[in-house]
């Protein structure tokens, strides 16, 4: 049964008569019955009882009215919404994001793009630095919302979206200073639980040689790779975290959260945009875009 044929036996059910549906679908009565017949003929079933008061369906076509009005929408969407593809209204854009990116940055680029395109379907997959990249270059996220340096084989487009300075995370049990602030020493003395060599190298790099130039050898005592994870261990007491700013609004029973007094010197966490550099404008240049604000 194919697309006219669905309208033809919608129309004939809601109009009641032959005659109607004729005049709604802007048709001649015989072209409207000569379609029905054969399509009763081809189904080798009666769709309707015909008298001289009008059609009413029969059991048959009762079983399949729904389903053909259900049918019939699924692919006046699914042609609506080639249509907005062919003209570049709509389509898939899938983002790949850390933590870091749901507090501020995310949530609003996604109203913006919303408002411009609502039938663009976008998907949201939380991965960590290095998922992103091998994401990114495998063509399995569009978009990636990452922690700056990393290393791309590919040839991309960066928007750096800011930095935040980091905070301490520890069990909500310990007391604060006078002043409500740590130290570094305090820190180095429960030991880290962070993010994993792997997965943003470099950073943890530069927040290790910063804690060492203020003479604190400090061990990371437990390696977690994602914020929640992290918040959790520190909850447990397996140790202290330091955080980008923005983390104060994740709410984690049994953590609060201080400024470091002498945190100065510590690096401070960036936040970057990478999307493939195509020939051709993409949605992820569509949703850089809305970063940019």
């Amino acid at each position: 049964m194919d697309t006219r044929q669905m309208r033809c036996v919608i129309a004939i059910a809601e109009a009641g008569s032959l005659t109607k549906a004729a005049e709604r679908m802007g048709l001649a009565q015989p072209a409207l019955t000569q379609t029905l017949n054969r399509l009763e003929q081809e189904l080798g079933t009666r769709l309707f009882t015909r008298s001289r008061r009008g059609a009413t369906l029969t059991d048959a076509g009762l079983a399949v009215i729904d389903d053909l009005r259900a049918s019939l929408a699924y692919g006046d969407t699914a042609t609506e919404r080639a249509r907005a593809m062919g003209a570049g209204r709509a389509g898939r854009l899938t983002i790949g994001f850390v933590t870091h990116a749901v507090y501020e940055v995310l949530p609003n680029a996604l109203r913006r793009l919303r408002a411009e395109h609502p039938q663009l379907d976008v998907v949201l997959r939380e991965m960590s630095n290095a998922e992103q990249v091998s994401a990114l270059e495998g063509g399995r996220i569009d978009i990636a919302l990452l922690h700056p340096p990393v290393t791309v084989t590919a040839r991309v487009h960066e928007l750096r979206l800011g930095e935040e300075p980091l905070i301490a995370a520890l069990p909500s049990s310990w007391p604060l200073h006078e002043d409500g602030c740590v130290s570094l020493a305090d820190v180095a003395r429960h030991g880290l639980v962070w993010f994993p060599e792997q997965q943003i190298p470099a950073l943890r790099a530069q927040l290790l040689g910063a804690l060492r130039r203020a003479g604190h050898e400090t061990r990371v005592v437990q390696d977690a790779n994602r914020t929640l994870t992290v918040l959790a261990c520190v909850a447990a007491g397996l140790g202290w975290s330091l955080l980008p700013r923005s983390v104060r609004a994740l709410q984690h029973e049994g953590v609060r959260y201080a400024e470091v007094r002498d945190g100065a010197g510590l690096p401070a966490f960036e936040l970057s945009a990478l999307w493939l550099a195509r020939s051709r404008p993409t949605f992820a240049d569509t949703f850089a875009a809305m970063l940019r604000g």
